[in-house]
């Protein structure tokens, strides 16, 4: 699986507690937004995480 940051906007987007937890990094670790993003990317969604089949399910073909 692959980071694409355009999929991690939408997948954050689309869901609230991504959203606060994207805040709580970023304000934690005083992180720029495209760190945090990262960060979520590999804590939240990467390998195995709670948000990996939401994640891959939006490269999946629309139709």
């Amino acid at each position: 699986m692959k980071y694409i940051k355009s999929q991690m906007k939408q997948l954050i987007k689309d869901n609230k507690e991504l959203q606060k937890r994207l805040k709580e990094l970023m304000e934690e670790h005083d992180l720029e937004k495209n760190f945090a993003l990262k960060a979520l990317y590999h804590s939240e969604v990467a390998e195995g995480g709670k948000y990996q089949l939401a994640y891959q399910a939006l490269d999946l073909p629309k139709g």
